[in-house]
């Protein structure tokens, strides 16, 4: 199962602008390596010198180019048949060398040419400099990017001759594979992205434009100032920490929220984690705002459309629910620690006491679901529905869904998988039939009287949806994950705008405005990572391409403190520790400002909207927290700016607490001592 959170419009791949930009990410994820006296900065020309110099500048690093020439095989020139690299050494691709049946003498012939151009860029660009010591050094090697990485063989196999300490390649992006391969051959090795599928090096930058020898010359001629010596300059954590408005606890004063929210309809708000209990808290208590002040009149919350629809009912005073853990109970598929919480407890009390305050007035406000992951359920519900205003149509209803009754245990991914392989029957068909003759027949279900007939076709018109939209996304989950992803959050923002045009046409009510609770990496525009490559999309993207400036989507960040998740999916809620935030992230930043709570807009232009424009990397748990592996399986680049119109970052944030507590949760409090534990 797919976690929910995992860390994404057009197929956009270019997340830096250029090759500058890209040089001062890299530099973010090097700072181990600054004001070194044994580093040096060795740019791959030419590509690779851009990139390089930012690197070099932000270390405080001598610079020098490293020369590369490809050797084309004869008469298939775009064949590497191996790589001259400068000192001489010749790297040759045996298995292009055979296939081609290329001679020794050719080989001679090819390296000699491409030997003498080789020279000739040495000579340019040094300008009559000497080329920089290396024994005994730490090199680090840039380029603008990998691809097979025959380049950066030759240049590695050929620094080794000159004895370096230590051989450190840094590179904007790269397929995983090839970053992997030099792991095992240099002493360390920083791809900042590696998008997937790989196709080429360009597609990561918006200018990919080609560097000249008169450009990789300047640069050259032209280091940079060291930091200590250049001309005093607001750093970009004194750029945000003028911006930052204290949130206490992590709320906005209500003037900062008033300018920030405005006449807007939809605000999404995320969370970094799906259990941290500051994130869930601050938002909860913005929501009452919005609810009490703004006259937002539901929450759409990541979660099961049927599930949620049970607390609905109760914080309208409808159904058999007497208090909150029962309207709650019926969020049983992991993570149920998600909804069942002691905060969602405390807001659900509150939304219902508020609606109670309202009496029958517009301006009631319900709890809605978006997700789709209730296909079992979402079927029950509908027959439920018709079997109260047409048996035979819940006859009919009952005979398509029992396609599905070969599925064990109502797993709709056990369904997914044998419908995909062809393990067990599709029953594709049978959704969308159901789906349209539910949809036909709704004009004469609505002209029955009373708001409460209505509001029950639209709860099974949206579950006879669900079934719909889960029976392909359960399929898609073994086709590829970036495919069931978008299936999901476009579900989630399809239902958004079907709720939406619902509670508009309540009578006599205002348009209606709406706040959705999801994950950041649900709520971000995914345009403004780099998942956006892989074609991944997301709903606050989806949002914001209908609605434009009447949505405002709102993230959370913090920098160290504790987390309830799971270790692998399916598994019980743990009390985790959450690492400090890696260099070069934003959460590091903020964190570097010495503020513990406080809100950045980034609605209007401004030298902190400037700060957060730049690459950095972004950290998401989601309901899985793998520590061990935090930085694969947990960071992704992004452009916060872009990304969220405010972020709210609290710096150490605790574990969420689950309705049912259990002893590997309250075990997870205990502090560790070493070697015994006690």
């Amino acid at each position: 199962m797919i976690d929910t959170a995992d860390v994404r419009s057009p197929r956009v791949r270019r997340l830096f602008r250029d090759r500058r930009e890209a040089g001062r990410v890299l530099a973010d994820l090097l700072t181990a390596y600054r004001g070194r006296d044994d580093v040096i900065v060795l740019g791959l020309a030419r590509g690779g010198i851009p990139v390089a110099w930012e690197v070099a500048a932000a270390l405080d690093a001598p610079l020098d180019a490293f020369i590369v020439r490809k050797l084309g095989a004869p008469g298939h020139e775009e064949f590497a048949a191996g790589a001259l690299a400068s000192g001489g050494r010749v790297v040759l691709n045996d298995d292009v060398v055979r296939a081609l049946r290329i001679t020794p003498q050719q080989l001679r012939d090819i390296a000699e040419h491409e030997g003498r151009e080789l020279a000739r860029r040495e000579a340019v660009y040094r300008d009559g400099r000497p080329p920089v010591a290396l024994a005994g050094k730490t090199v680090i090697l840039v380029d603008d990017g990998l691809a097979t990485g025959a380049s950066m063989l030759a240049a590695v196999q050929a620094l080794q001759d000159f004895e370096p300490a230590h051989i450190v390649i840094a590179v904007p992006a790269a397929p995983e594979s090839t970053c992997r391969e030099f792991a095992g051959l240099v002493d360390d090795v920083v791809c900042a992205t590696m998008p997937t599928p790989f196709r080429a090096v360009g597609e990561s930058f918006r200018d990919f434009s080609q560097v000249s020898d008169e450009e990789v010359r300047t640069l050259l001629a032209n280091p940079a100032q060291p930091a200590t010596s250049r001309k005093p300059a607001s750093t970009p954590v004194e750029v945000i920490r003028r911006a930052a408005i204290d949130a206490p606890a992590g709320v906005p004063p209500r003037a900062a929220l008033e300018q920030l929210i405005g006449d807007a309809r939809i605000v999404l708000i995320g969370e970094g984690s799906h259990g941290t209990h500051e994130f869930y808290a601050a938002r909860a208590d913005i929501t009452r705002w919005l609810i009490a002040a703004k006259g937002f009149c539901a929450v759409a919350a990541e979660a099961d459309w049927p599930d949620a629809q049970r607390v609905n009912r109760y914080v309208r005073g409808l159904g058999e629910d007497t208090d909150a853990d029962a309207a709650l109970s019926g969020f049983e598929r992991f993570p149920a620690w998600m909804w069942r919480n002691t905060v969602v407890r405390e807001f659900v009390d509150w939304l219902r006491a508020h609606n109670q305050r309202c009496g029958s007035s517009g301006r009631q406000a319900g709890f809605y679901g978006l997700d789709l992951y209730s296909l079992h359920r979402s079927m029950q519900a509908v027959i439920g529905y018709l079997e109260t205003i047409d048996s035979a149509a819940a006859a009919r209803a009952r005979a398509r869904y029992a396609c599905f009754d070969h599925t064990a245990a109502q797993d709709g991914q056990a369904y997914g998988y044998g419908a995909a392989f062809g393990a067990g029957p599709s029953c594709e068909r049978e959704a969308i039939e159901q789906l349209v003759e539910l949809q036909r027949d709704a004009l004469s279900y609505a002209q029955r009287d009373g708001l409460t007939a209505q509001d029950a076709l639209f709860d099974a018109l949206r579950n006879a949806h669900t079934v719909r939209n889960a029976e392909v996304y359960y399929r898609a989950m073994f086709s590829g994950r970036v495919t069931s992803w978008n299936l999901r959050d476009q579900h989630m923002a399809l239902t958004l705008d079907a709720l939406l045009a619902h509670l508009d046409n309540r009578p006599g009510a205002p348009p209606a405005r709406i706040v959705v609770w999801a994950h950041n990496s649900h709520v971000g525009d995914a345009r403004a990572t780099e998942m956006s490559g892989d074609g991944q999309l997301t709903l606050g993207q989806l949002v914001r391409q209908r609605y434009g400036d009447a949505v405002r989507l709102i993230g959370f960040s913090t920098y160290s403190g504790t987390v309830t998740a799971a270790s692998e999916w399916g598994g019980p809620a743990e009390y985790k520790t959450v690492r400090p935030a890696l260099n070069g992230s934003i959460e590091e930043l903020l964190h570097s400002t010495g503020r513990t709570e406080f809100l950045l807009s980034t609605l209007k232009p401004s030298a902190a909207t400037a700060v957060l424009g730049a690459v950095r990397l972004n950290r998401a748990i989601g309901v899985i927290y793998q520590p061990a592996t935090e930085r694969q399986s947990h960071y992704f680049h992004a452009r916060p700016a872009d990304q969220f119109d405010a972020i709210i970052h609290i710096d150490n944030t605790c574990a969420l607490e689950p309705l049912e507590v259990t002893s590997v949760w309250v075990e997870g409090q205990n502090p560790q001592t070493y070697p015994s534990g006690i």
